[in-house]
């Protein structure tokens, strides 16, 4: 296996692929004009927005082009298919107008010169206003060097993504 090659079920990555012990985390979290039913309604993958990513995210990151499969049931996998590649992700929780996750259980897709995802996660929270916070969570492992330099640059990277997509989310929430 090659370091583009599958992560499998377990996390266990190919030889040589990667030097990082445990996943790292980003989230980043925004108010949605809804109630946490009408803010699940919207939730959806970066495959599934409907419009073309903005240029910087398609220079930083893989486009998408859709999604293939189901996600509404714990043990659900969904192929989301890019320019380049795909990622094959596994639904492991639904706690409904609460918490959906997911894992990585495929990559064959480069990423951020040799990122691997393994997961990510929507909590929903309702605020006292009427509103609703949703945060999304992405879990990655990364061997880029030196990591003082290269962990911000990831970190800013998902925000943008996450950024986009919880702004595409929030316009489907209250749009409904």
């Amino acid at each position: 296996m090659t370091a583009e090659s599958k992560v499998g079920v377990t996390g266990e990555l190919a030889e040589g692929a990667l030097v990082a012990a445990s996943p790292l985390g980003v989230v980043t979290r925004m108010a949605f004009e809804a109630s946490p039913s009408q803010a699940w309604r919207s939730l959806m993958f970066y495959e599934e927005i409907g419009e073309r990513p903005p240029f910087y995210l398609r220079l930083l990151l893989p486009v998408p082009i859709r999604t293939e499969g189901k996600t509404s049931k714990v043990g659900n996998e969904a192929k989301c298919l890019y320019e380049g590649g795909h990622l094959l992700k596994r639904t492991t929780t639904i706690e409904t107008d609460q918490l959906y996750e997911f894992e990585v259980v495929e990559q064959s897709l480069v990423i951020g010169g040799g990122m691997r995802l393994s997961g990510g996660r929507y909590t929903l929270r309702a605020l006292p206003d009427g509103r609703t916070e949703v945060s999304v969570e992405t879990r990655y492992l990364s061997n880029r060097r030196p990591r003082w330099l290269w962990r911000p640059l990831e970190t800013m990277v998902c925000h943008w993504f996450h950024r986009y997509l919880l702004a595409s989310m929030r316009r489907k929430a209250v749009s409904r």
